[in-house]
């Protein structure tokens, strides 16, 4: 498990290319060499309903947010965060040149004695050595 979801405003579905997005924080978790391949999962949500700051309707977000398993020290999960925001930053720097932009990360570790999982994706990576 890591499982990494990004909540943006509507009105920047024309402006980022959230495909891409996903790719580049998806190869940036994968550098990290923290987490398997079967396990990632990147996922972008558009949020049609949503007020920003003052209300203005050139006022867009995104929210990210990844949920990792324990395991991992603070350090690991500090700098797999610092990884991904400066991979996002770079990527969202037309976002950037405008004043009504804002990007937030918040990594959670993830109890074990809640999160139940089953995942059909690992024997075959696995046996194909990923």
């Amino acid at each position: 498990m890591p499982h990494f979801t990004m909540e943006y405003s509507a009105n920047l579905g024309d402006a980022v290319d959230f495909s891409a997005l996903c790719r580049v924080v998806h190869q940036t978790i994968l550098d990290t060499g923290l987490f398997e391949l079967g396990a990632v999962r990147v996922r972008a949500i558009r949020c049609d309903a949503y007020a920003v700051a003052d209300l203005l309707e050139a006022n867009g977000f995104i929210d990210m947010s990844f949920r990792v398993g324990m395991g991992r020290s603070q350090d690991d999960r500090k700098e797999t965060g610092e990884a991904i925001f400066a991979a996002v930053t770079k990527f969202l720097a037309p976002q950037f040149a405008t004043p009504h932009f804002a990007l937030t990360l918040e990594i959670r570790e993830i109890d074990t004695a809640f999160s139940w999982k089953k995942n059909a994706i690992h024997p075959r990576l696995r046996a194909q050595g990923g």
